[in-house]
C-alpha cells in the first residue's frame, strides 16, 4: 500500500507546477459541458424578448460572463488544489475529469 501511496505522490508532484492549466482545463470543460444548460435556461427566460435584447444577453453571458468565470475561478481552483497532498492531488484531478466526461456522456454531448 505504501508504494501505491508512494506512486501517486510521484505522479502528484509533477502535476504542482501547472496548477493553473489544469485548473483552467477543469473550469472550462465544466462550462462547455454545462454551458448549453445555461445557455438552453437563457433562451427560454428570453423568449419573447426583443432581438435586440436577446443578443445582448447572450453576448454578454458567453463573451464576458464565462469570461469572467473562468478568469476568476481558475486561481480559486489551483489555490485549493495547492492545498490537497500530492497524492490525493493526482487521484483528485482525474476523479473531476472523469465526473465532468461522465455528466458530458449522460447529456449526449460526447
Amino acid at each position: 500500500m505504501s508504494k501505491l501511496i508512494e506512486f501517486l505522490s510521484y505522479l502528484g508532484s509533477f502535476i504542482y507546477p501547472w496548477l493553473t492549466e489544469v485548473s483552467t482545463a477543469i473550469i472550462a470543460c465544466a462550462l462547455v459541458v454545462f454551458g448549453s444548460d445555461i445557455n438552453r435556461f437563457l433562451r427560454r427566460y428570453l423568449t419573447g424578448r426583443s432581438f435586440i435584447i436577446r443578443t445582448f444577453i447572450f453576448v454578454l453571458v458567453n463573451a464576458f460572463g464565462y469570461g469572467l468565470i473562468i478568469v476568476k475561478l481558475s486561481p480559486l481552483l489551483a489555490q485549493y488544489m495547492a492545498g490537497v497532498s500530492s497524492h490525493w492531488l493526482f487521484l483528485l484531478i482525474i476523479a473531476v475529469f472523469f465526473a465532468i466526461g461522465g455528466w458530458a456522456q449522460r447529456n449526449k454531448q460526447v
